[in-house]
């Protein structure tokens, strides 16, 4: 498998950012610049082993998942099939919490933590858009602002497509953190997010053949 820089995709700064983070010793205090909603002691990964992958996880997912959320709250405003309400409540409330768990692990490893305030784009992953795959099934802003001017059965099909999409790159980004990552914490969630999503994904494909826009 590639190294973890190059299968994540991730820009030449961030890595370099990551791998000084990764390789140095956790310290237990909150770094200036640091996402201020989480502390080290409320993770019980931050004090375990970790390497580069699993900061690379982290610090990639939070920004991803964030983008989600954004995604759901639209979807919970603007959708009209019940059942895409439904999968974009159950997502919101299942990444939110993730999001600060992954920010605790980061603050307890001494790395920077992405912020969330925009999910439109992914944190650190600035000029990526383009790039198929490589940019973890992330929304670029033109298509999130379709999404937002959609409305009916269009916006519910979009939503779904857009939301297969993001998903899938969900899980390339947690099998890759499956298979170089350290932390037993992190591997638990990169394997609960590839079974979750892999769920959702098959969801949303069932829920786009009765839609018809």
């Amino acid at each position: 498998m590639k190294h973890i820089t190059r299968s994540l995709a991730l820009p030449t700064a961030l890595a370099a950012a990551l791998v000084l983070s990764a390789c140095g010793t956790a310290d237990t205090s909150a770094p200036r610049g640091m996402h201020p909603s989480t502390s080290a002691t409320n993770s019980p990964a931050a004090s375990k082993a970790k390497n580069e992958a699993d900061v690379v996880f982290a610090s990639m997912m939070i920004p991803h998942h964030a983008q989600a959320v954004s995604m759901a709250d639209t979807a919970l405003k603007q959708a009209t099939n019940p059942k895409v309400k439904a999968l974009a409540s159950k997502i919101k409330e299942a990444q939110g919490p993730e999001i600060e768990r992954m920010s605790g692990w980061l603050t307890g490893w001494g790395a920077p933590v992405p912020t969330t305030e925009d999910g439109s784009e992914m944190s650190g992953m600035a000029g990526m858009e383009g790039m198929g795959d490589q940019t973890g099934g992330m929304m670029s802003a033109k298509e999130i602002s379709n999404l937002n001017e959609a409305t009916g059965a269009a916006f519910d099909r979009m939503w779904l497509l857009m939301m297969v999409k993001h998903h899938q790159g969900a899980v390339v980004m947690a099998k890759t953190a499956l298979d170089q990552g350290t932390n037993p914490e992190a591997k638990k969630l990169a394997k609960s997010i590839i079974d979750g999503q892999s769920t959702e994904i098959a969801e949303m494909n069932s829920i786009l053949t009765e839609i018809h826009a």
